[in-house]
């Protein structure tokens, strides 16, 4: 992480953009490791990856049926259909084929390789299955049934060449590009690396997002509540939303208003964590401990080390921190407690931030134009960013809940933030207006 110097949060007003421009460009992704393909999974691509082999590496078949020469079947029909012998099976996985001469079949099953000899595959819906009763549905199992790998078949359908062959490297070719570098690696990258041979890949990890909540009146869910008391819900969020943008998160209980607290449990958390995330105490408040704990964190023991503490403008969340703490300079945002002052600005900030670690190019959620759609002008304070909850269907969007930061519920029901620019105090409905897609 870099330490550059950044102006003082005392004395400047940051504006939404300066502030995640500084985040940005101090915090550095990971380092790449060399993972495992099970443990790989989410993880960000280093490397273009090349087929070593390609798949299929052998024409085989697609279908349960006969592999036969074109020739043997042209005009075969159930009033006229043809004969050909059985010379044996042929299994996935077989080797040391068998060879299918003119007039011979070998019964194929589905990724069997082809023989030599035979040009198409024929269903075995299209035959006997060397019963002699006219067309089956389905072959018996081998060991039900050894007799009809031998005998013969009836075809009752001519094929055409390759019919129901899978071509070696029809899906790709050996010294293709199998995924570029910067490949988020989800379930099918994972299936292509095991099918090109790929036992490990070098990957940047997720990074280790540890949240932390404070607040003296923070109770754990499935708690009493007593008088004054809140649930905790925003650890429980922004750890959610932490596994979302792709980290491993771990959350730490509701840490109380004591500033020598709140230290010794973050020292606790660094060996675990690339990025630390916390919520509340960071306004101007006589209890907003997270600016007493870390405000002087680096004077002396840890050079280079520091956290800001800033006012932004925007709404909600005008009250922001950020910088590092530790030896090794562990980036620490903190964000304001109240819970959608919180969300919104782990979704502008901490986000980013973790895509960064991450190594991937583009951070940001999606965002589009919409036409607003209310029943009343949305009022906007002057000077600051809004970032109102809504709603976005089908080229519109609609605002949700009111504009109190601590409106969890409304929360709960949207899908995008309506952003109102500084310059703007009301906006009309009908109005095109740019809106960030959460989900």
């Amino acid at each position: 992480m870099s330490t550059a110097p950044r102006p003082s949060g005392q004395d400047h007003l940051w504006s939404v953009d300066e502030h995640l421009e500084d985040i940005l460009a101090t915090v550095r992704p990971l380092e790449p490791i060399e993972l495992q393909l099970p443990d790989a999974q989410g993880c960000v691509l280093v490397d273009d990856v090349t087929v070593p082999v390609s798949l299929p590496p052998f024409d085989n078949s697609s279908m349960d049926g006969y592999a036969v020469r074109v020739a043997d079947v042209a005009g075969a029909s159930e009033e006229f259909p043809a004969a050909l012998e059985v010379v044996g099976d042929v299994a996935a996985g077989q080797s040391g084929l068998l060879l299918v001469g003119p007039g011979q079949a070998a019964r194929i099953m589905t990724g069997a390789p082809l023989p030599p000899g035979a040009e198409a595959v024929v269903p075995v819906e299209w035959t006997d299955g060397g019963l002699g009763a006219g067309p089956v549905g389905e072959m018996r199992a081998r060991s039900l049934a050894p007799e009809q790998a031998s005998g013969y078949v009836r075809v009752y359908r001519p094929a055409e060449a390759r019919a129901h062959v899978r071509a070696k490297g029809s899906d790709v070719k050996a010294g293709d590009r199998a995924l570029e570098a910067g490949t988020v690696l989800g379930p099918p990258q994972i299936a292509l690396l095991a099918a090109i041979g790929r036992g490990t890949v070098r990957v940047r990890p997720r990074p280790r997002v540890v949240v932390l909540s404070t607040g003296s009146e923070l109770v754990q869910p499935g708690e009493e509540l007593r008088d004054g008391q809140i649930y905790d819900s925003n650890s429980f969020a922004l750890t959610a939303a932490a596994r979302d943008a792709g980290a491993i998160a771990y959350r730490v209980g509701a840490v109380a208003d004591d500033a020598e607290t709140l230290r010794s449990t973050i020292e606790d958390q660094l060996v675990r964590a690339d990025l630390l995330v916390t919520t509340g105490g960071v306004s101007v408040g006589a209890y907003d401990v997270v600016k007493e704990a870390l405000s002087h964190v680096g004077d002396e023991d840890e050079p280079g080390a520091g956290i800001d503490f800033r006012k932004l403008a925007m709404q909600p969340g005008k009250p922001q921190g950020f910088g590092a703490i530790g030896p090794d300079h562990i980036p620490l945002l903190a964000l304001p407690g109240n819970p959608v002052s919180s969300y919104v600005s782990f979704e502008l900030f901490a986000r980013p931030a973790i895509r960064t670690l991450m190594g991937l190019q583009d951070v940001h959620r999606p965002t589009t134009r919409a036409k607003l759609t209310a029943d009343r002008a949305l009022t906007s304070p002057k000077g600051r960013r809004q970032f109102l909850r809504a709603t976005h269907t089908d080229g519109t969007v609609r605002p949700v809940g009111g504009a109190g930061s601590h409106l969890v519920a409304a929360l709960a029901h949207a899908d995008a933030l309506i952003v109102v620019p500084e310059d703007v105090e009301s906006v009309a409905p009908g109005t095109e207006v740019e809106v960030v897609l959460l989900g």
